[in-house]
């Protein structure tokens, strides 16, 4: 998948998030925001002028999010088992009204909130322009994990995580210690999955020799 992809499953299935700034004695906020649009560049949101999460937006221009998909009419089993989840952070701006119109459209229950077309004008539009996000999948066996970017201007990073180098004897004690078992053991030096990866550190602790780093 690629990144029109993952917004497509953060607008559509997962549509409700959790959106982080700061507020102004550098403590980190959080509220729910719905993601109301998306297209193959980037993804769009609303919120009112007079509230201090509009404040936040425009001083810091900076967002953080996660959202989970799942759980909706399931029991804790199978709730735990079809949880897709998105986390992005990056740089945002407000393009006003603009598209207000289409969130209107696409999203139904605004005009139960704001039914008044002439008290709209309290609303602005932010979309994000530069960000990088990760994608968790919990349906897969193994679970799936992935990356994209937002922004022709920014560079796709090395992600962090864990390694093996060199130093690998092939005892195959990480593969064991591997909930996932995501550790190609073909070969010396043993390769991790990172699409796999659960990044909880047992290969880490598990390797007699230290072969295992976390970057």
């Amino acid at each position: 998948m690629d990144t029109k992809d993952y917004l497509r499953i953060l607008r559509n299935e997962i549509h409700s998030t959790v959106m982080a700034t700061v507020d102004e004695d550098g403590h980190p906020v959080t509220r729910v925001i719905d993601i109301m649009l998306a297209d193959d560049e980037t993804f769009y949101f609303i919120t009112a002028k007079g509230k201090e999460f509009y404040s936040q937006l425009t001083d810091q221009k900076y967002i953080s999010l996660t959202g989970m998909s799942g759980g909706e009419g399931m029991d804790v089993r199978e709730a735990s088992i079809h949880k897709r989840a998105v986390s992005i952070r990056g740089k945002i701006e407000s393009i006003g009204t603009e598209k207000l119109d289409e969130v209107f459209a696409e999203n139904p229950y605004m005009a139960e909130i704001y039914p008044d077309p002439s008290t709209r004008n309290a609303l602005e539009v932010f979309r994000m322009t530069e960000g990088t996000g990760e994608f968790f999948d919990l349906s897969t066996k193994p679970i799936t994990r992935g990356s994209f970017t937002i922004g022709s201007e920014v560079q796709e990073k090395e992600h962090g995580g864990y390694f093996i180098t060199d130093k690998c004897i092939g005892c195959q004690a990480c593969y064991g210690a591997c909930p996932q078992k995501c550790i190609d053991t073909s070969d010396v030096p043993l390769v991790i999955r990172q699409e796999h990866c659960l990044h909880c550190g047992n290969c880490f602790r598990a390797c007699p020799v230290g072969a295992v780093v976390k970057r």
